[in-house]
């Protein structure tokens, strides 16, 4: 039996969070928050039960201390967390809107500890003692090495013949460029068994904002499922099993914050199908989850328990 239902590899950063609407150089209040997808999905499989482990590099700074105990305090294993005296912890800036678009961010991660995780730091071990592999695009971004750990990542578990998962989780800033952004993100995809890809990424990655193409061409490179989320439209799924169809989104009021909505819905996804859920069940509770999650400030506070879950009759 495996020791961990699902173990992700990511950068975690400390968040700060202005206090009210307007330019970030204007906010003077911050509240304090974790911030990384992988570390979200993380958190929200942790509070749905699973177990769940997560490694990474961190400095030995307040920051570091903050964000470990944060995670430790889900219940997620970090015993391969390690905390490295000589570097520091990476952290952004948020700042709030009222419109519902994406808030400003400002990010102070170059060089940090996390960007210094090279494959030899892989415990092939322990990471196949999990049932499934947790991927985004964000952990490879950040420079050659980290690229390299994560396709071993991959590699070990597809050889071990669990299950992987793989978000894109675009970020522009952190790549060369535009084309090896789309040839990375898509090399990383086609190893992996369910893709997530959102229809704006799916513009940028194959060139189309046809939900039904992005399906197409993800399954072409091997994914077993393909998700494609569609914001307040719900998600449009293709899988080898239960065919295609389309999901409709739950209905949100005010939008408070979008980030970490399609972590959310990862968390939603991969905690149904491990646990033996439909693809179209599945699809269904990561668009609730991700529903709940734009609804407030911080990545993770929308995330739900359980016990939540349960009462939702998802």
């Amino acid at each position: 039996m495996s020791s961990l239902d699902v173990i992700t590899f990511g950068e975690a950063m400390m968040m700060l969070v202005a206090d009210r609407p307007g330019p970030l150089e204007l906010a003077e209040t911050f509240s304090k928050r974790t911030a990384g997808a992988e570390t979200n999905v993380a958190i929200g499989l942790a509070r749905l039960g699973l177990r769940v482990g997560w490694a990474s590099r961190l400095g030995a700074d307040s920051m570091a201390r903050y964000l470990l105990g944060a995670m430790q305090a889900e219940g997620i294993d970090c015993s391969h967390v390690v905390c490295d005296p000589i570097q520091r912890t990476g952290f952004l800036i948020k700042g709030r809107v009222s419109d519902g678009s994406d808030p400003p961010i400002e990010y102070h991660r170059k060089g940090s500890a996390a960007s210094l995780i090279g494959p030899g730091d892989i415990d092939a071990a322990w990471l196949t003692s999990a049932r499934h592999l947790h991927a985004t695009g964000v952990f490879p971004a950040l420079n050659a090495n980290t690229y390299a750990a994560a396709e071993r990542t991959l590699a070990l578990m597809r050889a071990a013949g669990r299950t992987i998962s793989f978000d894109p989780n675009l970020r522009p800033t952190l790549w060369s460029s535009r084309d090896a952004m789309v040839a990375g993100i898509n090399a990383l995809a086609a190893k992996a068994d369910w893709v997530l890809p959102g229809i704006e990424e799916g513009k940028i990655l194959m060139g189309s904002d046809d939900p039904v193409a992005i399906a197409r061409f993800y399954r072409g490179l091997g994914a077993k499922l393909v998700i494609v989320k569609l914001g307040a439209d719900g998600a449009y799924y293709d899988s080898d099993t239960v065919g295609s169809g389309h999901v409709a989104g739950f209905p949100v009021a005010t939008v408070i914050d979008t980030v970490g909505a399609g972590d959310g819905f990862a968390a939603g996804v991969i905690s149904a199908l491990l646990a033996g859920r439909s693809v179209p069940e599945a699809v269904k509770r990561g668009c609730w989850i991700g529903a709940r999650a734009v609804q407030v400030l911080g990545d993770t506070e929308g995330l739900p328990t359980q016990a939540e879950l349960e009462a939702a009759g998802l």
